[in-house]
């Protein structure tokens, strides 16, 4: 499929290019990594199991790019959630895919609907906001697959903010008939306009995590 892994502290992080990998595959799970849920999956075991059990986990944090080149020699390229999110959307804009986001508010999703209609013309997109909990009941997991199933998407962006979405995903990917499912967090609330994305002095150092504390601690 065109994935290149690189073993870094343990965790198979992503080392190549996202135009050659094969998005067409019938199913395939994508997180991301940075210092910040390196430091979380410690604590968690579950979520140490669900970002090394990604098809691509993408280098999304400074000191993991830096990792790669102290301790294997290696040049990667930080490719952060919202950088996923707006490939995987010019991708099923050229090939006139579906695309279905889970998670955050009504208000958020019918923010991201209105703009991705604008910028994305022949993407078909729905959405589904979950019950706000810390843990869902099978009843809730169950109504939340039908709905992605019914729909049929090629990707899946969930928004639950880590570790929750991508504990989610490690438990019921299973579940799911197909799709490029994408752990991609405050990208909802980034693309719909309702949270800021840190500036570029942040992002070019690889370090939007740490000003995303800086300005939600509460919810980091």
């Amino acid at each position: 499929m065109g994935i290149g892994n690189l073993n870094i502290l343990g965790y198979p992080v992503f080392n190549g290019n996202l135009e050659e990998v094969d998005w067409s595959t019938d199913k395939l799970i994508v997180n991301t990594i940075n210092q910040y849920s390196y430091c979380i999956a410690h604590e968690d075991l579950t979520f140490e199991k669900s970002l090394k059990a990604s098809d691509i986990l993408l280098p999304d944090g400074v000191a993991i790019v830096w990792a790669a080149k102290w301790l294997k020699g290696d040049r990667i390229q930080k490719i952060a959630g919202a950088d996923i999110h707006e490939f995987l959307l010019k991708y099923l804009e050229r090939t006139g895919g579906r695309c279905f986001y889970m998670g955050s508010s009504n208000d958020v999703l019918e923010k991201i609907k209105h703009r991705a209609a604008r910028e994305y013309p022949n993407v078909v997109l729905k959405t589904y906001s979950p019950p706000y909990k810390k843990v869902f009941t099978p009843e809730d997991n169950t109504a939340i697959i039908n709905a992605i199933n019914a729909f049929a998407p090629d990707v899946v962006f969930v928004g639950m903010t880590a570790p929750k979405q991508e504990k989610w995903v490690y438990q019921n990917e299973q579940f799911l008939d197909k799709g490029i499912i994408c752990s991609i967090g405050a990208v909802f609330d980034f693309y719909a306009g309702t949270v800021q994305r840190p500036n570029k002095v942040w992002q070019n150092l690889g370090l939007e995590w740490l000003g995303r504390l800086l300005k939600e601690p509460r919810r980091m």
